[in-house]
């Protein structure tokens, strides 16, 4: 007994809990805290935009007939919620449409995980200022990316679906540091994460559950750090158990992991500078061929009618996760292929929400252009590993016999191609006029961007109720 007890107290988890327990505002480099406010704006736009989708609605009927507390906001709609609830379905309306963030090589999406549970805990709670808002949520952008990283790319291309699984460590690190609880409560709300971890890639064919992956991560980190407070306990090693833990299940393995990235360079590199945006509104594993298409258009303008075919060369990891031939299963499949999003630019000029229709994901002509795009391995690349994993080479064969070929490796939006401010603002506003009268959207940007002077966050619930 004694040497268990040693080892839970130099574990990897234990690092983590440290972290996320110690971190202060005053720490916080100043160009992290006001990228934080942008990534915030991006979140809470593409969670007011999913109010309205299908699959957020049938979960806001499912959950008000099961659910009559009123503690908590779903946001863009009058309802109300239980703060775990209310975090499960904001956090399925942030990943509702393909628009939220991603961390690249943690391969996470980290808005959806982590806001809604910080929010519903800010509304919950009360007495969470600005300064803690900002601080809880980059604590989850710390910590939910290594985990990813730890993983490896491996992760996502045996199946998990890292929304689900690699998420619910960033909403379970953000909402312990929003109750401020001590090391051994963080901990314990890791462990708790980590035993609830889910998600399937196998959703992406088309079933609606894909969008819910990010708002169980949100719910999952709400419930485990409120069980934590309370004095549940759940697994104190939850990263480094031999049998039955995160990392050696998940990766069917005992070595197809790295543990040491789950805490290297905390409070020292800010991972949170390597989020990237999207500027698409399809899975981010598209991107760069988007881009490359652009381009090659910018140097020779074409259209659906003048090429014979296109073949993007990109990562194994791409070809398996948007790469496969595509058939119209519903909106989920048409935004996670990348042959049909190809396709879209070229009819549409444009892969944005304006775009995906009911109507496009069975159009004829849409599928037969799709037909004339093919996605290969390209053993350089997906040599390079996981910080290459979207690097892409697109060639256009034209039909008069000449070919053009454009290689990006990173997308407009990304870490190292971050949008200006000016660019992440007009995204925002795009998409929240479709929800919410113009004086209480400006209200929203302008305490978002001005987080920092609240003393007390709760209101922000009430800018994102649709009134």
């Amino acid at each position: 007994m004694a040497k268990q007890q040693a080892d839970f107290n130099d574990t990897y988890s234990r690092g983590i809990a440290r972290f996320v327990a110690g971190l202060e505002y005053d720490a916080i480099p100043a160009e992290v805290r006001e990228r934080t406010k942008l990534l915030l704006l991006d979140a809470f736009a593409c969670g007011l935009y999913g109010a309205g989708l299908q699959w957020s609605e049938i979960l806001q009927r499912s959950l008000g007939r099961l659910d009559d507390t009123r503690a908590c906001t779903v946001w863009g709609t009058g309802q109300r919620l239980s703060a775990p609830n209310a975090a499960l379905v904001n956090g399925t309306q942030v990943q509702g449409f393909e628009l939220d963030d991603a961390h690249h090589r943690g391969v996470v999406h980290l808005g959806a995980a982590t806001l809604p549970g910080l929010v519903a805990i800010a509304e919950a709670r009360g007495g969470m200022s600005g300064k803690d808002f900002l601080t809880a949520t980059i604590a989850a952008y710390e910590v939910g990316p290594r985990v990813g990283i730890c993983m490896t790319p491996d992760h996502i291309g045996q199946g998990w679906h890292p929304a689900g699984t690699i998420g619910v460590f960033a909403a379970a690190a953000g909402a312990a540091r929003a109750l401020r609880l001590d090391v051994e409560r963080t901990i314990h709300t890791l462990g708790h994460a980590g035993t609830q971890s889910s998600g399937l890639m196998a959703a992406q064919y088309g079933a609606m559950v894909k969008r819910v992956h990010a708002g169980h991560s949100a719910q999952c980190g709400v419930l485990g750090a409120f069980m934590a407070e309370d004095g549940l306990t759940g697994i104190r090693n939850v990263f480094e158990c031999e049998y039955g833990g995160f990392c050696t299940t998940f990766s069917r393995s005992t070595d197809r992991f790295k543990l040491e990235e789950l805490t290297a360079g905390l409070g020292q590199v800010w991972e949170t500078m390597n989020v990237s945006l999207k500027f698409y509104s399809c899975v981010f594993s598209g991107h760069t061929a988007l881009d490359a298409i652009r381009e090659i258009q910018d140097e020779r303008p074409f259209g659906p009618d003048d090429f014979e075919k296109i073949v993007v060369h990109g990562s194994q990891v791409t070809v398996d996760h948007v790469g496969w031939k595509y058939h119209p299963e519903g909106m989920t499949a048409a935004q996670l292929n990348l042959p049909f999003c190809i396709a879209t630019l070229l009819l549409e000029g444009d892969v944005f929400v304006d775009q995906f229709t009911q109507e496009a994901i069975f159009d004829p002509r849409r599928i037969a252009l799709a037909d004339k795009v093919e996605v290969v391995n390209d053993p350089a690349i997906t040599a390079r590993g996981g910080r290459y994993r979207h690097m892409v080479r697109v060639e256009v064969f034209f039909k008069d016999g000449t070919k053009l070929e454009r290689t990006v490796e990173t997308s407009r939006g990304s870490e190292k191609r971050f949008a200006p401010a000016a660019d992440i603002v007009s995204k925002f506003e795009k998409l929240v006029r479709h929800v919410l009268p113009e004086a209480q959207m400006a209200e929203l940007r302008d305490t978002v961007l001005n987080l920092d002077r609240l003393d007390d966050a709760a209101p922000l619930g009430r800018l994102l109720a649709r009134r």
